[in-house]
Formats: C-alpha cells, structure tokens, sequence
C-alpha cells in the first residue's frame, strides 16, 4: 500500500514523498523579482522535508499578473532571483516547480490587503483581457483578446517555460483554474466567442492545448507538466467534472503528467460547501476516467486524513496551502504522528522527537 510519505518517480523525476506546498501568492515582489520572502517563505518548506515545493502563481508578462506585486519570469532577471531559491530548496533535499500564470479577467489589481480593487493605469496598471469581454464581479469589463494576441500569449507561455529551465525548476504547473485566462476559455460561463476557441467543448480546450504544445516544445520530455484545474465550477452551465475527465484523457496524449484539483473562481458570490477534503472527490473523478496522475487539494489539514487519501488512491499526492503556513513543520509532525522514521535535518535533529 503505498503512503504519502513514499517517493514518487513522474517521468525522469524522482519527488521525495506525496505532500506538497500549494501554490499560494504572497504579493512581495517588485517587478516580478522574488526576493529574501520568498527564500525565506518557500526554503523552510524545503527544510520541514515537503516533497514538492510549488512557487506562488508567476506571471508570463507583466500584464499576466493579478497585481504589481506578483513574482513573475519574463525576463532573464527574474530567472537569476528565482535561481538560489531553487538551490536552496534542492539542498535540503526536496523538488521545486514553478506555476505559470496569466491571470486574465482578475488582472489589474490591488493586493488583498488593500481590499483587491482594480489598479487604473495612471497608478501602473492595465486593461485585463479576456476571452469574451466579461467582467468578473466588481472590476472594469476586460477586453477580449484576439486570435493574434493569443498567439502572442502562447509564445509567452513558452518563453516562461524555457526560463524555468534555465532557472533550474523540476516541474512547471500551469494554471488553467480560479477564473484566470486559461480557466475562463474553458467555462462557457466566461467563453461566449462565436470563433474556433468557443462553443463547443473542443473549442473551449483549444487555447489550453495550444499553450501546453508551446511549452512542451522547449520543456524536456524528461521534465513534467502539470496543470492546476478548477474541476467544477459550482455553476450550472458551467465547466463540468465530466468535461475534466475529457480534458484529462486528452492531455495525456499532449505531455501533461499530473493534474491538480481544485474548483470555483469563474465568477463573483458563487457559494459552495467547503469542508475537510472537499475537492478529493474531483480528483478521484479524474482517476475513474482516464490514467492521469493528480493531487488533491483543499482543507486537507488531519494526518491521517492525507494517508487515507493516497492509501486508497484517491489521488497520487495532497497539497496543502493555508495549513503550511500555519505549520511549516507539518510533515515532520505528521511522520512522527503516524510512525514514520522521517529524518529531520542535521541541524534540527536535536529538536527530533526521542525514539
């Protein structure tokens, strides 16, 4: 039976055990750059031995990001910042991946801290883009991007995924969930276009499986690709656990490895019942229809709770978010809770619970 705690091999990479740090922004950038937070915040994940450290949603431009203070990897001195983060984190033993982003409707605006309003281009912002000019919730219509500006986007998806290369990252993620540009071409609550990228369900994954092309074509076979979800928009008429499944079976066929469940974000005061695990169910849905590896993610907080999901292959790995940050320490805790000989690292090995 296999355990969270055992390694997992996905193409030429060998991840060190299933739990693995969700991506989660920190809005600490400037101009794109990661700094000393972002050391800091991501290499002590490393040191409390999570498998897979994911970096926050990073933009392929700089009008792909939500706000002005998104880490992002357009240019070439984002890939050296980024560069002794990824060592950091290989040094402790542990793998890196970096998720791509280009944040769409939500573009523009301010940090959650300043209460997420829209950043006018007198204060450095920009005209957010989308598939069909729809506006999410309170912030301005966006503009509908053409078949030429898509072209343009998914050569910037393959640019960032060559930086990433250079920059050393183990796996690149893309972000096609929450509501982001990818995300709202496949809901046909954000996608009305009347062209060859709307409509029909073989429309709607056309830009996705354009983007995953581009970067395929300079990420190394030997290297995998995942791709973060939103499995179910909590909408009726909108994207569909079914449609997931159809996507997943596809993109086997297209390079990508994993596929990361989550779910909502395509529109403003959507409510949903959230509770403990409660995106595993996706994941599974995923498992039943095609052979595509994933994670599950979601309130996934109890030890035991984890194991059972990967014991009874629920899902191939767990991410945790917002229980990381309150307990960066969680895998040594929960190896110890469930008696697993995890080693902590040298430096730490005084403060290791006694056998």
């Amino acid at each position: 039976m296999v355990s969270m705690f055992d390694e997992i091999k996905i193409r030429d990479l060998v991840i060190p055990n299933r739990i693995w740090l969700s991506p989660m922004c920190q809005y600490s950038a400037t101009d794109g750059l990661p700094n000393s937070w972002h050391l800091v915040h991501l290499g002590k994940f490393a040191m409390g031995r999570v498998g897979l450290i994911m970096t926050e949603a990073s933009g392929i431009s700089p009008t792909a990001r939500s706000t002005l203070h998104d880490t992002g990897i357009w240019n070439d001195d984002q890939v050296r910042a980024w560069r002794p983060i990824v060592d950091f984190v290989h040094a402790q033993g542990s793998k890196i991946g970096i998720q791509l982003w280009h944040a769409g409707q939500k573009g523009s605006t301010t940090t959650p801290w300043q209460g997420q309003d829209y950043v006018s281009s007198h204060e450095g912002g920009w005209e957010a883009s989308s598939p069909s000019g729809i506006a999410f919730g309170k912030l301005p219509q966006p503009g509908t991007i053409s078949i030429s500006e898509m072209k343009e986007t998914v050569a910037l998806y393959r640019s960032a995924a060559k930086r990433a290369l250079e920059a050393n990252f183990d796996v690149v993620e893309i972000h096609g969930a929450h509501g982001y540009l990818i995300h709202s071409f496949l809901s046909p609550i954000t996608n009305r276009r009347n062209d060859e990228y709307g409509g029909s369900f073989e429309n709607r994954i056309r830009f996705l499986l354009e983007v995953v092309e581009s970067i395929r074509e300079v990420w190394p076979s030997s290297h995998p690709l995942f791709l973060r979800t939103s499995s179910h928009d909590w909408i009726e008429g909108g994207w569909s656990t079914q449609e997931n499944g159809e996507l997943a079976k596809i993109l086997l066929t297209k390079g990508v490895d994993l596929i990361d469940c989550s779910s909502g974000g395509i529109k403003a005061d959507i409510t949903y019942p959230v509770g403990p695990g409660y995106q595993v169910r996706f994941s599974e849905d995923i498992k039943k229809a095609s052979e595509m590896l994933t994670c599950a993610v979601g309130m996934i907080s109890d030890p035991e709770f984890a194991e059972e999901i990967v014991q009874n292959n629920r899902a191939d790995a767990v991410m945790l978010g917002r229980e990381f940050l309150r307990d960066p320490n969680w895998v040594l805790h929960a190896a110890t809770r469930l008696g697993y000989p995890l080693t902590w690292l040298n430096q730490y090995k005084q403060a290791a619970p006694k056998k």
